[in-house]
């Protein structure tokens, strides 16, 4: 018997090297990106460039509200889901048991049994742990619920949507790194609060957050009545983007947005995302910012992670980074789940991507670039403040760590293009 048994190991052994080896190979980069700008950030003309290059509507008339951390966000997300008057469109990858949960499912739950249509699109991975009795309320009030890649077809479990939106009524929306758990919230026995940021848009650009929905809610099943595509008038002067990714061959709008950001930076570059993780063409732009003489300032999560294979595989690429004159910053007292990025005080992208392979080739994401010197500043204020909490690297002690770290480094790189 034993023989037997040691085969089917040899042959299960051999199956998932096999598999783990064609994801490696998918996730590689068919080519190196070396996307140059003639046009500054600051120009502008710009947002016209970036938009005609990316395929995606400009739209003008926008204002904006910075939620810093759960605290603040949570309460102006419930409060506009109180106020919803015909519909809500609600997209999130994580959606916990817990207090965050019942806050929300409460106000969805109300809110539908008022007649306001709710239709919800969830990760069927991420949102796994949600509890069947949140479930069971919001599907009793007529909420609408899609699921998205269901965790049993094989052939998409590696595709998941991390998009995190909330749209009321088709004119305010929300996006943001916040998902539903009681992590963002406040502290839990498992640790401190979670650093995130959410903002808050109300104009044109909404209809577009929406339209992103949509996508995915026409992929889980639903459908799209004539009547949710509205028109959202001008709610302040902001100018925006709205980008949004699927797995595709090629490479996707998000991503080619994370370039030209990079690429239209002429004097400095804030970068705050944990997970981060370059590919060939991300560090060539990054090197190419610092031969401009761009300053780059790197904010990412620290030793406090829920991913540690994933930070392992982070800083096996922090050398390279260094060497060229990044600046990289761990942030030290909880978990960092900010996606933002600030160029030249004038060009904001925020949203759910992280400055990953994952979030830039594998995920459904959603960002939103955004030109308001007003919400450049006020991020940077946040980004500032972060930095005091954070333990900045450097290239000496960095080469001075130990063998073994270096070697759990090296081993969790391979991995880099699936995280």
């Amino acid at each position: 018997m034993r023989v037997p048994k040691l085969r089917n190991v040899v042959i299960g052994i051999a199956i998932f090297a096999a598999v783990v080896g064609a994801g490696l190979l998918i996730a590689q980069d068919q080519e190196t990106l070396r996307v140059q700008s003639p046009v500054d950030a600051s120009n502008d003309i710009f947002p016209v460039y970036l938009a005609r290059l990316l395929g995606v509507p400009l739209t003008a008339g926008d204002a904006y509200t910075v939620h810093t951390n759960g605290p603040v966000a949570f309460p102006a997300m419930i409060a506009a889901i109180e106020r919803a008057r015909h519909r809500i469109s609600f997209e999130t990858y994580v959606f916990d048991a817990g207090q965050v949960a019942e806050r929300f499912v409460t106000a969805l739950e109300a809110a539908a049994r008022r007649g306001v249509a709710v239709r919800m699109v969830l990760d069927s991975m991420g949102a796994s742990s949600m509890d069947e009795a949140h479930i069971d309320r919001l599907e009793k009030a007529g909420c609408r619920i899609g699921w998205f890649n269901p965790v049993g077809q094989l052939e998409e479990a590696n595709y998941r949507t991390h998009r995190k939106s909330l749209v009321i009524d088709g004119d305010i929306a929300f996006i943001g790194g916040m998902g539903v758990a009681d992590h963002w919230g406040g502290a839990t026995p498992d640790g401190p609060m979670w650093r995130d940021t959410h903002v808050e848009v109300r104009g044109p650009a909404a209809v577009y957050v929406e339209s992103a929905f949509n996508e995915n809610w026409i992929e889980t099943g639903g459908v799209v009545e004539p009547d949710l595509l509205t028109h959202a008038d001008a709610a302040g002067k902001a100018r925006s983007l709205v980008v949004w990714s699927s797995p595709e061959g090629g490479t996707n709008a998000l991503k080619l947005l994370y370039l030209f950001a990079i690429a239209s930076a002429r004097r400095t570059i804030d970068v705050q995302s944990p997970y981060l993780i370059t590919d060939e063409s991300t560090m060539w732009s990054l090197s190419e910012a610092r031969r401009r003489g761009v300053r780059v300032r790197l904010l990412t999560e620290g030793d406090i992670t829920d991913a540690k294979p994933v930070k392992f595989a982070s800083r096996a690429l922090y050398g390279d980074l260094l060497s060229m004159g990044t600046e990289v910053y761990e942030y030290a007292p909880a978990m960092m789940h900010v996606k933002a990025i600030v160029v030249d005080d004038v060009l904001s992208i925020v949203g759910s991507a992280n400055f990953d392979n994952r979030s830039l080739e594998l995920n459904d994401e959603l960002n939103i670039a955004l030109f308001d010197r007003g919400v450049s500043a006020r991020l940077t204020a946040d980004f500032e403040q972060d930095l005091r909490r954070s333990n900045r690297l450097t290239l000496e002690a960095w080469r001075a760590r130990p063998v073994h770290i270096r070697a759990r480094e090296k081993a969790w790189s391979l991995f880099g293009e699936l995280f």
